[in-house]
């Protein structure tokens, strides 16, 4: 992932992982939780279950402690600090509200309050809150968010005889596109389009099946038709990240580290991505966070389980 982390940390030890969110509403206001048995104010998050990966218990957890559904936006990055089992790191996203459920006080958490960000200041306990909550005034709200996922492994191209285009995926890439089908929708995803090839389309239909949508074709963002127009290509993406709300899009890799790094380029803000070396392994995905047509964030999961 590209968001930064605290890299004292990176090659330590870690004896606890957590994941959870700053969660917004449209009035601009963030969810703060108290826990009882700490007397303290803070952003709803949790340890990870056995086989989960962070961005599936940030919503769990989230929803665990608040009542509260949501969708996933930028990365706010890792905090560190030490608990009495040894060094812990949460990272935090920041999620918008897609559907509240309505709180219920327990013993872990028994009271949430709405607050605006400019205030949550005051009520927070911890410093290393107060360090991700500078990170979500940072990154503002996104208008529009692109989930650019490349396709999955396909069979062999040089033990296929027929059209490139119709080469579909191995038994593995199927693999891969049904835990995309369940990962994708942890972002709200409201349109998808993709690349004309089968294997960009068979990757991303388990995610249209999963949420009920169509899948538009584009062939600007596949390979052949970006390489012959680049300018329209792009301009085809930006036009995409110029609608409102999450838009998936299924490309190729001859495509996305090309896209990735002109949109990069052209950003007036700082993004820890290096534009010489834009990645882009199959059934990866960069979920980029925009303020109009400008990159405001850019977030890369090389794994399709996140």
């Amino acid at each position: 992932m590209t968001t930064s982390t605290s890299g004292a940390w990176r090659s330590e030890h870690v004896d606890v992982w957590a994941a959870g969110a700053i969660v917004w509403r449209d009035d601009g206001d963030v969810a703060v939780v108290h826990r009882p048995r700490y007397d303290d104010w803070s952003f709803p998050k949790g340890k990870l279950e056995h086989g989960e990966t962070m961005p599936f218990a940030a919503v769990r957890e989230v929803a665990e402690e608040s009542g509260l559904d949501v969708r996933l936006g930028p990365m706010l990055g890792d905090v560190p600090y030490a608990v009495p089992e040894g060094r812990k790191v949460v990272r935090y996203w920041s999620a918008r509200v897609a559907k509240d459920n309505g709180f219920t006080a327990d013993a872990e958490v028994d009271e949430l309050r709405w607050i605006p960000a400019g205030q949550a200041a005051e009520l927070l306990t911890y410093g290393h809150d107060l360090d991700v909550l500078q990170r979500f005034v940072a990154h503002g709200r996104p208008t529009s968010t692109i989930l650019l996922v490349r396709h999955g492994k396909a069979g062999s191209r040089s033990q296929w005889d027929g059209d490139d285009d119709e080469r579909p995926l191995s038994s593995s890439g199927r693999e891969q596109a049904e835990h995309l089908g369940a990962f994708l929708p942890l972002f709200g995803p409201e349109r998808i389009v993709s690349a004309p090839p089968l294997r960009c389309r068979d990757t991303i239909a388990p995610l249209a099946e999963e949420l009920g949508l169509t899948v538009d074709d584009e062939p600007l963002l596949g390979e052949d038709g970006y390489w012959e127009r680049p300018r329209a290509g792009l301009a085809r993406l930006r036009q995409l990240a110029a609608a409102a709300g999450v838009t998936a899009v299924a490309s190729q890799g001859g495509v996305i580290p090309d896209v990735v790094r002109a949109l990069v380029q052209g950003s007036p803000y700082r993004l820890p991505v290096d534009p010489s070396a834009v990645p882009s392994r199959k059934a990866s995905t960069w979920v980029l966070g925009f303020a109009g047509s400008v990159l405001r964030s850019a977030d890369y999961y090389s794994h399709p389980t996140g």
